[in-house]
């Protein structure tokens, strides 16, 4: 997952609105729930992610919109599906993702997110797990934190809220994959060295997966 920092694509951080009002939970988890189950009946191959996946992982409730990583030749079947259940297809101008939305809830579909493909790799790293009223597939604790961390730049580097996620999920992540994967970033690098100064990342921590949702807690 190495990536040039230079040139990636605008990221909203945690906590940050992807509009100008407070997002119910509950209306998020619903919109999730709805998206679970329509790619599930496709057949598609996909991976929550985002805040959605940080929530399932024990961290923070997400609060803006609902991510889901998915190959980018799967993403034209899933916008159809997505529009056949009532959502509303939206144009981007980035393209390295598409976009849906449920109402007021927005659903980011990333295909290729800080411009590395989403790989079936990807998926077999990922836990199946209870999230909200629903179970999916969600991407480990590890991808995670290296995607959140690849989306610091100058103008988008608060760390507060990272920080909370990464005391949250200290013991699901592989922080020395995080450092490999992430490392080419300087702002990566600062919140690594401050994690470590904090004694967040020291020893904590081998990639290991919260427990899976079992078919009778889904």
């Amino acid at each position: 997952m190495n990536s040039t920092h230079a040139d990636l694509p605008h990221r909203r951080l945690p906590g940050q609105k992807a509009t100008g009002f407070d997002m119910d939970e509950t209306e998020l988890l619903q919109t999730l729930t709805k998206v679970v189950s329509t790619l599930n009946d496709t057949g598609i191959r996909f991976a929550v992610a985002g805040g959605c996946a940080v929530y399932a992982r024990g961290g923070p409730p997400s609060d803006h919109d609902v991510d889901i990583f998915l190959k980018e030749e799967d993403a034209e079947s899933a916008l159809r599906a997505l529009e056949a259940a009532g959502m509303t297809r939206v144009v981007p101008p980035e393209d390295w993702l598409v976009k849906v939305y449920d109402g007021e809830v927005l659903v980011d579909l990333v295909f290729r997110p800080n411009y590395q493909p989403v790989t079936d790799e990807l998926f077999e790293r990922a836990t199946w797990m209870r999230v909200g009223p629903t179970a999916a597939l969600v991407i480990s604790a590890t991808d995670l934190m290296v995607d959140k961390l690849l989306v610091l730049d100058a103008h988008r580097c608060d760390f507060v809220p990272l920080l909370r996620i990464a005391r949250d999920l200290r013991e699901q992540v592989d922080w020395q994959e995080v450092e490999l994967s992430a490392g080419e970033s300087p702002y990566a690098r600062a919140f690594l060295a401050l994690l470590g100064d904090l004694h967040i990342s020291d020893g904590t921590g081998s990639g290991h997966q919260s427990p899976p949702a079992t078919e009778e807690s889904a």
